[in-house]
């Protein structure tokens, strides 16, 4: 590995976030609303995707300069035919220490076993609520709560590490909390609960929509006798806590009410290659894909990479007011095209 690299805040590079595709089987209204995304929306074409072959390649580099996790996402990953393959490469690249995959667990029994013996671990499942009703009128495609229950008891069976993440809206699906704590805590199942952010363009964010992790708390702290638990790694973004008498945890992310821009460690490629150094960056990407398939050798792709990110200076959670919100709408990249 080469020496460690640092951006201009001083951040490390140690995660790798590739979006594999832009399509999404949901239509949840905080990323992908059916309004906007109709059955008519034109996603992108496949020669514009990244080869599984060379997101391996990019992979690789970035490995070199210090990324020790890779995380897929989306849209929805498993609608990428032969994800299997992918996982297969990246288990190949020295210095990757961890691959997970985010997704909303539709399709887990369908791919989940090929992708453990691929050699992946470790999935995070999107379920925004436990009652059928309100996880419908979230994903606006019909998805009963139970479904995804299912797919995640299959996977947890096969032996995948899980966790749950929870989008948490006011008014939407705020009165979910408990039941969802009640429902994983004697579980081995992880559940986080996500501040509402302003990702996107079309999800109608605002302050008042998002419940901060102090009313989440004092809202568990209610129900349950809980404690902290000390944080694993540098540049963890969830605050856990324990069940007090159960080895259970469950995680709060802070995202808007507390911010850890200081400790991102993040970069990210979008489903075309592009390159972003923020989930909400507002300037169209340096175009990796483009570098891939020009001619130039790893080492020449390698410095490319290395002054993409000693130019990173993103800090947008840190800077978040009702004015950088207002003056940034509609111009961040869609979740879908550049992953959660």
């Amino acid at each position: 590995m080469t020496d460690q690299i640092l951006d201009k805040l001083g951040r490390p590079i140690r995660d790798l976030r590739i979006s594999v595709t832009d399509r999404c089987n949901f239509r949840c209204d905080y990323c992908m609303p059916k309004e906007i995304f109709g059955d008519d929306y034109v996603f992108l074409p496949k020669d514009q995707l990244l080869t599984f072959e060379e997101i391996a390649r990019i992979t690789q580099i970035y490995a070199y300069l210090g990324v020790k996790k890779v995380r897929i996402t989306g849209g929805e990953p498993l609608l990428r035919r032969d994800l299997d393959h992918l996982i297969r490469l990246l288990t190949r690249i020295d210095g990757i220490e961890d691959i997970g995959l985010t997704t909303n667990g539709l399709l887990l029994k369908k791919h989940g076993q090929k992708l453990y013996d691929a050699g992946l671990r470790r999935i995070n499942v999107s379920l925004d609520a436990i009652d059928d009703a309100i996880f419908q009128s979230i994903n606006n495609r019909n998805i009963k709560a139970r479904t995804v229950l299912e797919q995640i008891d299959y996977a947890v069976s096969i032996g995948f590490q899980v966790k749950v993440n929870v989008v948490v809206q006011k008014g939407v699906n705020d009165d979910q909390i408990i039941p969802m704590l009640d429902y994983f805590k004697d579980k081995r199942v992880t559940i986080r609960f996500i501040e509402f952010m302003d990702v996107g363009n079309d999800n109608g964010w605002d302050f008042s929509k998002v419940i901060t992790k102090d009313e989440m708390l004092k809202m568990i702290e209610t129900h349950f006798d809980i404690e902290p638990v000390q944080p694993k790694y540098y540049g963890e973004v969830a605050k856990y806590y324990r069940h007090k008498g159960a080895t259970s945890q469950f995680g709060l992310i802070t995202s808007v009410s507390d911010s850890f821009c200081s400790t991102c460690t993040r970069a990210r490629l979008s489903s075309d290659g592009k390159f972003y150094g923020c989930l909400f960056s507002s300037v169209e990407g340096y175009d990796i894909r483009k570098l891939l398939r020009s001619g130039l050798d790893d080492d020449e792709i390698e410095a490319k990479v290395k002054q993409l990110w000693h130019l990173r200076d993103d800090r947008y959670s840190d800077e978040r007011t009702a004015q950088t919100v207002e003056n940034r709408r509609k111009k961040k990249i869609n979740m879908n095209y550049i992953g959660g």
